[in-house]
């Protein structure tokens, strides 16, 4: 049994001053009855809870997508830099969000947030090979060596091997579509750096099935759609 203020809070769309406020206003139902008081307990499993009669999913992990900015680590906290976990309001800072991957941080676009550590673990497992696109703008002209360099897999200088990905040259040659089937460190960057065209902008328009909301504005968030989590489902 939990409290009400604390199942709707965690589904990251409404603080728990909201849902008193919601509450009060007689727009909550619990199995059709409106919920007088914001600290009733309920079996979140067991019960339909809804609000202006619409069904609420009680579940208890929480899934955001975030534009990140650039600016900001990629982190749960750090003593001396913004996180990402500090653009969110303070209920949700509470939960045990963390990122999904991680993008440096001067890169930008698509993030998830979670509590669920075994979906976050198979979005990130190698053999997973969940794809990964990025934007990129470089300094220097892309061509279709670079993206046959690409498609073949590459051995960078330091020795790490990057198994096969695309790069998609688009009209202004100083910009690409990549897609990664992995996620190693700095990967881009250290890839088309090592094709003699060092990147000066990226970001991440999608991860596997979910694509970075265009409304969404650098800094904002909001939970993903129940069509989203769906397919998240379908990865496990």
């Amino acid at each position: 049994m939990e409290r009400l203020d604390k199942i709707l809070s965690g589904t990251g769309r409404w603080s728990r001053r909201e849902v008193k406020d919601l509450v009060k206003a007689g727009r909550v139902t619990a199995d059709g009855a409106v919920v007088r008081r914001p600290e009733e307990k309920f079996d979140r499993a067991a019960t339909v809870l809804a609000v202006d009669g619409e069904p609420v999913d009680g579940e208890k992990y929480v899934y955001l997508m975030l534009h990140k900015p650039g600016g900001v680590l990629s982190a749960t906290e750090d003593p001396k830099q913004p996180t990402v976990l500090d653009l969110l309001p303070p209920h949700l800072r509470r939960v045990g969000l963390f990122p999904v991957g991680r993008l440096d941080k001067d890169t930008e676009g698509l993030l998830l947030l979670t509590n669920d550590g075994p979906l976050g673990h198979r979005l990130l497992a190698p053999k997973k090979h969940v794809d990964k696109v990025y934007f990129v703008r470089v300094d220097g002209k892309l061509d279709q060596e670079d993206s046959a360099a690409f498609r073949a897999g590459m051995t960078l200088g330091d020795g790490l091997q990057c198994l096969p990905a695309e790069l998609e040259v688009l009209e202004s040659p100083d910009t690409g579509l990549v897609t990664l089937r992995e996620g190693k460190y700095h990967q881009v960057k250290r890839m088309l750096a090592a094709r003699g065209k060092p990147v000066l902008y990226l970001k991440r328009l999608s991860m596997g099935p979910i694509a970075l909301d265009q409304d969404l504005a650098p800094g904002a968030w909001r939970p993903l759609t129940e069509a989203e989590r769906e397919v998240l489902e379908g990865l496990r």
